[in-house]
């Protein structure tokens, strides 16, 4: 099995590499934690995690859609008060920022603030310290709807989010073949997958 290259101890074997540079040192280092990386094949197990994954993930997306939906939500008007909300300590929500969290264009985020403001969800005020900088924060009416919706995507991820950590744990075990299944890269006839060769 190849393992990585530890250069602390590595070194003391290899009287090649006593002998060179720190730089081709490096870009040996480079190459062979590269080819360690990349070397193995990806399993049907990864493939099926990648995929379980997705599902999961775009299902969860979907649902949380809906439920905005039914508060009187489009979804990016829910994603944008919760990025309002969630932001990290210390980080203010400007415009930028919130237009970083949602990828969003600036003139984007600005016409969706514009719509939350005019339903009263928002509000914009100008940073005291910076008078450029335009500020947002949640009125109680927007606050009150995020908490309707953010309570059942919790209450969803708590019964059933497990699933999705499953998936995650999956993929994190770099890709450990199952009982029997082997590092070929190809599926087993026993297997689900439809190739088209």
């Amino acid at each position: 099995m190849l393992r990585p290259y530890n250069r602390a101890t590595d070194l003391s074997f290899s009287p090649f590499l006593l002998r060179t540079s720190a730089s081709a040192q490096v870009e040996i280092y480079i190459a062979l934690r590269y080819s360690y990386l990349m070397a193995k094949e990806i399993t049907t197990a990864e493939y099926q995690a990648l995929a379980e994954l997705r599902y999961l993930i775009r299902k969860f997306v979907r649902e949380g859609d809906a439920v905005a939906q039914t508060a009187g939500l489009e979804p990016q008007q829910y994603l944008l008060l919760l990025a309002i909300r969630g932001l990290p300590e210390g980080e203010e929500a400007t415009i930028r920022a919130l237009a970083d969290r949602l990828a969003l264009k600036h003139h984007s985020a600005v016409e969706l603030i514009d719509r939350l403001e005019s339903h009263g969800y928002v509000r914009r005020s100008r940073s005291r310290d910076d008078r450029r900088r335009v500020l947002v924060a949640l009125l109680p009416r927007g606050e009150k709807l995020l908490e309707q919706v953010a309570r059942d995507r919790i209450g969803e991820l708590r019964a059933s989010g497990a699933a999705l950590v499953n998936a995650i744990s999956a993929l994190l075990e770099n890709g450990r073949p199952t009982s029997g299944e082997k590092r070929t890269g190809r599926t087993s006839k026993k297997s689900k997958v439809h190739r088209v060769e």
